[in-house]
């Protein structure tokens, strides 16, 4: 298994080695001793998934406010997608800085985020699954977000043509509009 850092402080494109043949492969996604060794977080308590039938659907930016901030591990089991995260913690070195991994069911790569990131993607594929794993429980009341077409951030979302959106994804408040709750 590698871990590449990515820009963003704390995360990483996680790599797993796979193993095939005429029956099929074998993949371990998960390995407590090997993310220790990385420092990274080790106890989850929700898994999640989201499914997408159509190419150019973004999800997020979003968040949850301290104290029920996320770490997350996020894959895509069906088709490619690709992941955003924005570093929104105030002390971090790479405050305001973006990275993005471009995730797929073939590749079977994973981003770690850590908390005091917006996690968002956009979905590549015709037909896509998101699975990721959750360090905390979601609190609505917490919930926030950073508009995905932020001018400060110019994010490179490998679309064609506009974006399908939430109601709620549209109406998020630009970086500069926004008092971190992140330290």
């Amino acid at each position: 298994m590698e871990f590449l850092p990515l820009k963003v402080r704390g995360a990483y494109e996680i790599i797993p080695k796979s193993f095939g043949d005429e029956r099929g492969y074998f993949v371990t996604l998960f390995d407590l001793n090997l993310f220790a060794q990385q420092g990274l977080q080790t106890e989850w308590l929700r898994e999640n998934q989201s499914g997408n039938s159509v190419r150019g659907i973004i999800r997020g930016l979003h968040f949850q406010r301290p104290p029920h901030d996320e770490t997350k591990l996020v894959r895509c089991v069906v088709g490619e997608v690709f992941d955003v995260l924005v570093d929104l913690r105030k002390s971090s070195p790479t405050y305001g800085v973006w990275d993005g991994v471009m995730l797929s069911a073939e590749r079977f790569n994973q981003i770690y985020i850590p908390r005091g990131c917006a996690h968002a993607y956009c979905t590549i594929s015709e037909e896509s699954i998101v699975a990721y794993l959750v360090d905390g429980n979601y609190v609505p009341k917490a919930e926030g977000g950073i508009r995905w077409d932020d001018p400060t951030l110019q994010i490179d979302w490998h679309l064609k043509g506009e974006p399908i959106l939430s109601g709620k994804d549209r109406k998020w408040p630009l970086l500069r509009e926004f008092e971190s709750p992140f330290d």
